[in-house]
């Protein structure tokens, strides 16, 4: 086997020296292919000049690829315990330039920690992938910490990212994330490259953000309309937005909405507009 390009030893050597085992409880998947971890860095655009913000870094591998593609700074956040000491290795390997944070990433703000430009680069954990995309795509306040997202999910959640108004997978985090970014999937990368290998393919979804978002709404009001229209999608949106109010038809009307719609036939515009509507009602 080819030594490593950053001199560590290759990640299954790493895996078995610390006695590593994937968790499912934690969502985890190594992702051992030091091939595929460099893509991903590359992916995320030129990092010499960034910090980078990972999740769920496990033994490292693609915190590795991070370093080696030049990132000024990588803070990591790692919930398992038992990866440290893998990870506090290559802390070493590159003298000053990664800070690891033991903890949930649902639970822990890394911004103390960083300095713009930021990107976030992450496998992220299954259990835990879906719920910080809606966190980072829906801020208080936008523009946000990160310039850009180059996240790993998998293929079925990177689908409905990207999705389109009127085809099935179009959903709650198609608008969030179309509504401020713009993302695409960059590439596929099958169950083998894992350890253990996942059930399903998985994506590579890159997104840079918009410096403003395309169609004015608040976040608040945008999140719970779509969460209750896409929440019970075959159902007529005066159904299924019901609890919004007793005038929501009139609201829907007011919209340039039929209130027989069904919430994947809608547009992010017609989401923003409904939203305002609302918040003028």
């Amino acid at each position: 086997m080819s030594p490593a390009p950053d001199g560590l030893p290759p990640l299954r050597e790493v895996i078995a020296a610390h006695g590593l085992s994937a968790r499912k409880a934690l969502g985890q998947n190594f992702l051992m292919d030091l091939n595929l971890t460099g893509r991903i860095a590359r992916r995320a655009g030129d990092l010499r000049r960034c910090d980078v913000l990972e999740i769920g870094p496990g033994p490292g591998g693609l915190t590795r690829a991070l370093l080696c593609e030049g990132a000024r700074q990588v803070v990591a956040i790692e919930r398992d315990a038992r990866c440290l000491p893998a990870l506090a290795e290559i802390a070493a390997a590159f003298p000053g330039r990664l800070t690891v944070l033991e903890g949930d990433a649902l639970r822990i703000d890394p911004a103390a920690h960083l300095q713009p430009p930021i990107r976030v680069v992450a496998n992220l954990p299954y259990n835990v992938g879906t719920e910080l995309l809606v966190r980072w795509l829906t801020p208080e306040h936008w523009p946000p910490f990160w310039s850009s997202l180059t996240l790993m999910f998998q293929k079925e959640v990177a689908e409905r990212i990207v999705a389109a108004p009127g085809s099935k997978a179009y959903g709650r985090l198609s608008v969030l994330a179309q509504w401020r970014a713009s993302p695409r999937i960059a590439f596929e990368i099958p169950p083998r490259a894992f350890t253990p290998p996942p059930k399903v393919t998985s994506a590579v979804v890159h997104m840079d953000r918009l410096e403003a978002p395309r169609f004015e709404a608040d976040p608040a009001t945008l999140s719970r309309v779509v969460a209750l229209a896409f929440g019970q999608r075959r159902k007529m949106l005066r159904a299924s937005l019901r609890s919004l109010g007793p005038d929501i038809e009139t609201r829907l009307a007011e919209a340039g909405i039929a209130p027989t719609e069904r919430a994947e036939r809608l547009s992010i515009e017609d989401f923003c507009r409904l939203s305002r509507r609302i918040d003028e009602g």
